[in-house]
């Protein structure tokens, strides 16, 4: 009996020191990422980029490359619609489209609430640059403007929810936020309060929905 209970512990302390892999999905469209019907894969690595990069290149906050595969890092960037690794979804920004704006190259990070997906983002167009410019910044029309204003706004993030039968994303603003908190009337009572549609803000009432 003492022998078998040593063998147990053993082969249990073996399993708790052996590494742990994360759980790596791709998907190659918006259907199959509705279906949950995605490839799994080993060898991805993820990287927040720096704000130089930021800066310098545009795009999303995270690289998400092979570290053995340079044709599946081809497949990621380009073409790859959204990567799930362990419990953290990612969108490719160079699928994702926000009226006739594009959002860029690489990925962001996702929140999946109630069958609903958010991305933070940067912010392109009017209503989602203006909730970040001064009120007094000069502005100069069409979509010209709205590209000047967007690049001096690469660090800046707002969120987007994803409509998978569609493709499109829609910008998260108060006003939806009111309809997501609805059914919550302490917290919608709290988030009346704030004066900011910036992702930190939305974020927080997000994260509390789950």
């Amino acid at each position: 009996m003492k022998k078998s209970r040593l063998i147990g512990m053993c082969a249990l302390l073996l399993l708790t020191a052996m590494p742990v892999t994360a759980q790596q999905i791709i998907y190659g469209s918006a259907k199959a990422l509705a279906g949950g019907k995605g490839d799994t894969v080993t060898t991805l690595h993820v990287e927040r980029r720096t704000r130089n990069q930021l800066y310098l290149m545009g795009g999303a906050d995270y690289r998400i490359e092979s570290s053995t595969n340079q044709s599946l890092s081809r497949y990621l960037r380009k073409r790859c619609y959204a990567v799930r690794i362990d419990s953290t979804l990612y969108v490719n920004c160079r699928k994702m489209r926000y009226k006739r704006y594009r959002l860029g190259g690489w990925y962001a990070s996702a929140l999946e609430i109630g069958g609903h997906i958010f991305y933070a983002a940067q912010p392109v167009g009017q209503a989602a640059t203006e909730t970040l410019t001064p009120h007094d910044a000069p502005k100069l029309p069409g979509e010209v403007g709205d590209a000047i204003q967007a690049s001096g706004l690469v660090n800046q993030r707002v969120y987007y929810e994803l409509d998978l039968e569609t493709g499109r994303s829609a910008f998260v603003d108060k006003e939806r936020m009111r309809e997501l908190l609805a059914e919550q009337p302490e917290l919608l009572k709290e988030f009346e309060k704030e004066t900011s549609e910036a992702a930190e803000v939305m974020e927080k009432y997000l994260r509390r929905l789950r």
